[in-house]
């Protein structure tokens, strides 16, 4: 038995050695192409690790709490579950590959040069000038955030239905074949979508994540809940959110949070950022009286439910846009978001049957749609002079840019999901037993409850 335990500590210890000795080469090898012109500038580093820090909180608790309580009890702690899962694995994806993946030269796709994350460094920027005034370091951790929420978001589809370990391997993969390389498209030096870098196929704005973040993961959720299909009992059955106490404080917490994501996009304590943390809090304040006057008018009240929901519409469809509007056109943006998501979550669900069990398909990928396209119609160059002007700018093309950008995305993430989900089901499988789903997943899932009351 001693023998044993140090045969496993050895091995652990080769492991470790030969990880740190790959990291430490690869940062031998890249280190050579750090920009020598570098000034640090302690505002925007210590915006940006805000930032980092509000864009964690989106995801837990904010996240965490806004699903868990549209859930039903027995699913509570399985639903919060999903989220702080991906502040773990995805954490550790982003340091083997996934930042190289997404942040790394290349043409449609990174590299992997930047594996365990040599190369970047805590004093030095990054040698493609994402961020001129902060450490490579801080610019990696402040997208990992947002490779974080994303999967996180899909999740919201398939609860209360898909088994834990199918959830955690489905959205790894999911993250390295559809969000790494999405990510790259839009942000990424060399990306096809990138606005103003001459390599560009599309010029295509997406300002904090309209495309990548919002329409991806929406649509993937769509795909998700028609593959997996619908809960047991579903829509026979009376399937209320169990706290909406939990959720109203999720919401709360993501309406702030979002300052970090789309102010924090100007990677600098700037007058952008300023700029656009307006834009944000005006298109969600809008987005959510626009939901519940639709409600108010259909159904005699407006709910706690629609006012949050509608405040998570705007904070989706004003993200491409944030950073290329003023205050006005991000009052219409959340205006129309409101109204275009109540009917997405309401008419067009009801219509067709599926079973989006928290709305991420009519939150997110709608709203994301309408964002990415109203970006088309609304940007200035006067509010961003690194942008483009749209539509109402005299720029038609622009519009054109977010279309066939919105259609790249939705055929990415539809068709990437559509594969993983497929070869999961006939290997490991997808869904909780008809049992393990009546008995709910805290229980069979984790082996606990969330009440003890």
């Amino acid at each position: 038995m001693i023998r044993s335990t140090r045969s496993i500590e050895r091995l652990l210890g080769a492991v470790i050695a030969a990880t740190l000795m790959a990291g430490c080469a690869l940062a031998q090898d890249t280190a050579s192409t750090s920009s020598p012109a570098f000034k640090l500038d302690s505002g925007d580093i210590a915006w940006m690790l805000t930032s980092s820090a509000l864009v964690l909180m989106m995801t837990g608790p904010g996240l965490a709490l806004f699903y868990s309580g549209l859930v039903r009890r027995k699913n509570v702690l399985g639903t919060m579950m999903q989220s702080f899962a991906m502040m773990v694995l995805i954490t550790l994806q982003w340091f083997l590959f996934g930042y190289s993946i997404a942040f790394h030269e290349g043409s449609g796709w990174g590299g992997l040069s930047w594996m365990f994350l040599g190369g970047v460094s805590p004093a030095q920027p990054d040698p493609y000038g994402y961020a001129a005034t902060i450490p490579h370091q801080l610019w990696m951790v402040y997208q990992l955030m947002f490779a974080i929420i994303t999967p996180a978001l899909v999740t919201g589809a398939f609860a209360e239905r898909m088994k834990f370990s199918a959830m955690a391997i489905f959205l790894l993969a999911w993250s390295t074949v559809v969000y790494d390389p999405l990510a790259h498209w839009v942000w990424g030096k060399g990306g096809w979508f990138r606005n103003g870098d001459g390599q560009e196929l599309v010029g295509a704005l997406d300002f904090a994540g309209g495309t990548v973040v919002h329409i991806s993961s929406g649509v993937s959720a769509l795909v998700c809940a028609l593959f997996l299909g619908k809960r047991r009992g579903y829509p026979r059955e009376a399937m209320p959110p169990h706290n909406l106490t939990y959720s109203f404080i999720g919401a709360a917490l993501l309406w702030v949070g979002w300052f970090g994501f789309n102010a924090g996009s100007a990677v600098a304590a700037s007058g952008l950022a300023v700029s656009a943390f307006v834009a944000t809090h005006f298109a969600t304040a809008a987005a959510a009286l626009s939901w519940a006057v639709m409600e108010w008018l259909q159904r005699g009240k407006p709910s706690v439910l629609g006012g949050i929901s509608g405040a998570v519409a705007g904070l989706v469809a004003i993200t491409p846009a944030s950073g290329f509007v003023g205050p006005r056109a991000a009052v219409a943006i959340g205006l129309v978001a409101g109204a275009v998501c109540f009917f997405a979550c309401t008419s067009l669900k009801n219509r067709f049957g599926y079973d989006d069990s928290l709305d991420a398909f009519g939150v997110h990928g709608i709203g994301g749609t309408v964002g990415a396209l109203l970006t088309g119609v609304f940007a200035s160059k006067w509010v961003n002079p690194a942008g483009a002007d749209g539509l109402l700018h005299g720029n038609a093309r622009q519009l054109l840019n977010q279309a066939v950008a919105v259609v790249a995305t939705w055929a990415l993430a539809a068709a990437g999901t559509l594969i993983i989900l497929a070869i999961l089901k006939a290997t490991i499988g997808l869904r909780v037993s008809e049992e393990d789903e009546i008995e709910g997943l805290d229980v069979t899932q984790h082996g606990e409850v969330g009440y003890n009351f």
